[in-house]
């Protein structure tokens, strides 16, 4: 009775989520679904490269693990700190989600081509995200782990004080205010919203984390080119061959109504010469 009466309290102040509504039992399987659902979207993305470009199943593990490793991090952060603020933890966990996704995206942008532009300027290989050696190395992934782990905390900090500007309140206000289910809720922050832009953002950093093979993709071109153009020569024979041909028959025609002219012509020079 109590916490019934708890709850409509909570509902009617805009609190709809409890304080440990992202931690119990329907809190947790919401999340362990969504990395489900997000794993299986890495996977669909290694089957969508081409062929010649795929990597194998140890390549693609080192890439994917690390952005498993700082999206959990990042997650565990986010869970942790919507405890933290006064109000609904459901809006405040949503507000850094989507922080986290598009200011927190550019900062790992930006880090990631800093470490590869030091690997390339410096000779530091092992800090080369998608670059593991032949054969591949524990070593330079556990490095890039570290490295990817960092950049996460670093993009926690920035988005935490980004979070202290007074504006937010405000914001979470209004963002979730047409939902007054908590279960419901809980469901679009913890689930729903976070799987679409989690699909989205796990694609684009598992392009910026995995090693562009450049000299492969010119190969690939330059064959695709060649073939191509041997194709183009092929027809080009056929209509050479082809256009030979009818001339062949036009000649051989022309020359019978040439023989056929001189046959007729002969008796009438006859005639005329009589």
């Amino acid at each position: 009775m109590n916490s019934t009466a708890d709850g409509l309290k909570n509902t009617q102040g805009g609190l709809h989520c409890s304080k440990d509504a992202l931690t119990d039992v329907f809190g947790w399987f919401l999340q362990v679904l969504l990395a489900c659902l997000a794993f299986t979207c890495l996977i669909a993305k290694r089957f969508c490269e081409p062929r010649t470009e795929r990597r194998s199943w140890l390549i693609w593990f080192y890439d994917t693990s690390k952005q498993g490793m700082g999206a959990m991090a990042i997650h565990l952060a986010n869970v942790w700190l919507a405890g933290q603020y006064t109000g609904d933890p459901c809006t405040w966990y949503l507000i850094n989600f989507l922080l986290d996704s598009s200011l927190g995206l550019l900062i790992i942008f930006i880090g990631i081509r800093l470490c590869q532009y030091l690997s390339r300027k410096k000779g530091w290989d092992a800090i080369n995200f998608g670059e593991y050696g032949k054969p591949p190395s524990a070593h330079a992934w556990l490095a890039q782990c570290c490295l990817y782990v960092g950049l996460m905390a670093i993009v926690k900090v920035s988005i935490t004080l980004f979070m202290q500007l007074d504006f937010w309140e405000g914001v979470k206000n209004f963002i979730l205010s047409p939902i007054n289910n908590p279960k419901v809720e809980l469901a679009f922050v913890m689930l729903i919203i976070p799987f679409f832009i989690n699909m989205l953002m796990f694609w684009v950093t598992d392009n910026f984390l995995m090693h562009k093979n450049k000299s492969r993709r010119r190969e690939r071109r330059e064959s695709v080119e060649n073939s191509l153009l041997g194709r183009a020569k092929v027809k080009y024979r056929s209509i050479r061959k082809k256009s030979r041909k009818q001339d062949s028959e036009s000649d051989i025609l022309l020359s019978g109504d040439d023989e056929l002219l001189d046959s007729e012509s002969l008796p009438i020079n006859r005639h005329v010469a009589t």
